[in-house]
C-alpha cells in the first residue's frame, strides 16, 4: 500500500491530484495504510455522500459549486464560487450534507444489521459521528452554517463543545478548527443586527427560523442516539479483537 501511496504522490501532477477522483483515490490509499482498504473505500464514500448532499443543494439553489476536494484526516469540501445571498440559504446548504451524509450512514447501519457484518457496522458508526462533529454550532461547522439563520452570536455555544472535545481527547485537527473558527467568532462578537447589510442577510421570517432549529435539534438527537448506540453495538466486537 506504501507504493501505491508513492505512485499517486509521485505520478500524478499536482493539477490532477487536485480533483475528486485523484484526491479521493489518495484519501483511500493513506487511510487503507491504517484501516485497511475496504473501511478506506467505505469511509471516503460517506465522506462523498456527505458532500454530495451539500452540492446538490447548492445547485437546488442556483449556486455555482466546484466537485468535492479531499484531503486525507481532515475531510472533504465543497468549493463555493457563488456565495448564499440569504441566511435561510445558507442554512438549506449547510443541512443538506448531514442530512444526506446520515441517510447514506443509515443505509451502512440497516445492511450491517441484515448481514450481521461488523464492517459496516463500523462504517455507520464513522458516518453517524462524522455527522454529529459537524453539527457543531460554529462556523465552519455545518452546525453553525444552519444555527446562523437564527444569530451569528449562537456561534459561541459551540465554544464549550471543542473545549470539552479538546479535554477528552486533543488531536491537530481540533486546533486547525480552532484557527479556523476564531475570525467567524471575531465577526460573531462584532456583529450589529441594525446593520443594512445584517438585515438584508439575516433578516428571515420567525416561522423559517423554527423550522431550520426544529430540522437542526431532530437531525442533532437523533446522530446523538444512533452514535451513541452503534458505539456500544461495537464495544464487544472491539473486546474480541483485543
Amino acid at each position: 500500500m506504501s507504493k501505491l501511496l508513492f505512485l499517486l504522490l509521485g505520478g500524478l501532477k499536482l493539477g490532477k491530484i487536485l480533483t475528486t477522483s485523484g484526491t479521493m483515490l489518495l484519501s483511500i490509499a493513506v487511510y487503507a495504510m491504517f484501516y485497511g482498504w475496504r473501511y478506506a473505500l467505505g469511509f471516503v464514500l460517506l465522506l462523498f455522500v456527505h458532500e454530495a448532499g451539500h452540492y446538490l443543494a447548492a445547485q437546488r439553489r442556483g449556486l455555482a459549486v466546484g466537485a468535492p476536494t479531499f484531503i486525507p484526516f481532515v475531510g472533504a469540501w465543497i468549493q463555493m464560487k457563488d456565495m448564499p445571498h440569504d441566511a435561510e440559504t445558507e442554512a438549506y446548504v449547510g443541512l443538506a450534507g448531514p442530512l444526506v451524509g446520515t441517510a447514506g450512514a443509515l443505509v451502512c447501519y440497516f445492511v450491517a444489521r441484515q448481514y450481521d457484518s461488523n464492517l459496516l457496522l463500523a462504517l455507520s458508526y464513522a458516518g453517524f459521528f462524522l455527522n454529529l462533529f459537524n453539527m457543531i454550532p460554529m462556523s465552519p461547522f455545518d452546525g453553525g452554517r444552519i444555527t446562523a439563520v437564527l444569530s451569528p452570536r449562537i456561534w459561541f455555544a459551540g465554544v464549550p463543545v471543542l473545549i470539552a472535545l479538546f479535554a477528552y481527547r486533543p488531536t491537530p485537527l481540533l486546533i486547525v478548527v480552532v484557527i479556523l473558527a476564531l475570525p467567524q467568532l471575531k465577526r460573531a462578537w462584532n456583529y450589529d443586527a441594525s446593520l443594512p447589510e445584517n438585515q438584508q442577510y439575516y433578516g428571515i421570517e420567525p416561522s423559517v427560523k423554527a423550522t431550520y432549529t426544529f430540522y437542526y435539534l431532530a437531525l442533532l438527537a437523533f446522530l446523538v442516539l444512533m452514535t451513541h448506540g452503534v458505539h456500544d453495538m461495537l464495544a464487544p466486537v472491539h473486546s474480541s479483537w483485543l
